[in-house]
């Protein structure tokens, strides 16, 4: 009897040791899972914080855009509109000056938080000699950059260094062509009437629209009227909303808002996104609204 009552409190330390080493391991495992989770939440929590994170990249540019060179503008001086790739990184106004075969602009900048730009990536700025940065300069209370400018509808790599986390970040620009007045493109840089050599008529043109919020359009194909070696097109709108269009430095009147708003335009160039303005009034005030018209050359026909 004394025997068996022995060999049972034998079994119940054993049993007791066996059950305090599982209960171990989990423990341990509890401890190893909570310190991930830890982890994996301080480093989401910082992750926001990145400029990268708040600010994502957007595109730049257009579909089908063909890189213009130096030489295929005028020299002068122009306004000109800039992508850009980031929120953070804002043109405010730009200035293209072309001159001896090269282009340059000057940038000003919405804020003043970059002190050099590097027409590179970052990488690449890292390894640069920092005789190759571009300092910003302050004039009147805003930041300019003058950069060089390798072609005009091309994405082109910028890298920015910030003040404030003095790191690079990079960018991507697009100095856009169509925002030049036609007049400032080379010969052969646009399709025109003499290059066509569209005689005086009436032709049918396939029209695209783009630019404002994308809830409007126009009728194509549009007429398209050639006379005296100049051409014209009926813009034929959405709605009856638009008062008038400004082309180049015209401003123009519509012909009729009775159903929709309908106007004749000069069209300088084809296979050319041209720049225009459309003035709306279906808001509680006017607002003129930036368009591009694209006329697509190989669809004229009488």
């Amino acid at each position: 009897m004394k025997k068996s009552i022995l060999i049972s409190a034998v079994l119940l330390v054993a049993a007791s040791f066996c059950s305090c080493s599982d209960n171990a391991a989990p423990e341990t495992n509890v401890e190893t899972t909570t310190e991930a989770v830890t982890t994996t939440a301080a480093e989401t929590t910082a992750e926001p914080t990145t400029e990268q994170v708040t600010a994502p990249q957007q595109e730049v540019g257009y579909d089908g855009m063909k890189a213009l060179s130096a030489d295929s503008v005028k020299e002068g001086e122009y306004d000109i509109n800039v992508d850009s790739s980031s929120s953070m990184f804002k043109v405010t106004a730009c200035k293209l000056t072309v001159k001896d075969g090269k282009m340059t602009a000057k940038m000003t900048m919405s804020g003043s938080g970059y002190e050099y730009l590097f027409m590179g990536t970052g990488e690449e700025a890292e390894k640069a000699d920092e005789a190759d940065y571009i300092p910003a300069e302050e004039s009147s209370d805003v930041v300019e950059f003058i950069v060089p400018v390798e072609a005009l509808d091309k994405e082109i790599d910028c890298a920015a260094f910030s003040k404030r986390k003095e790191q690079w970040y990079d960018r991507k620009l697009v100095f856009r062509a169509d925002s030049l007045p036609v007049e400032a493109l080379g010969d052969g840089a646009v399709t025109t009437v003499e290059s066509l050599a569209l005689a005086d008529g009436e032709y049918k043109v396939d029209v695209k629209l783009d630019g404002g919020s994308g809830k409007a359009s126009v009728q194509s194909p549009a007429k398209l009227t050639v006379k005296d070696g100049k051409a014209s097109a009926e813009i034929i709108w959405s709605s009856n909303k638009y008062d008038y269009m400004i082309v180049g430095e015209e401003k123009i009147l519509p012909t009729t808002t009775e159903e929709f708003s309908v106007f004749d335009i000069p069209v300088s160039g084809f296979d050319y996104k041209l720049a225009v303005k459309a003035d709306t009034i279906a808001m509680s005030t006017p607002h003129e609204i930036e368009y591009t018209l694209f006329f697509d050359s190989a669809s004229i026909k009488k």
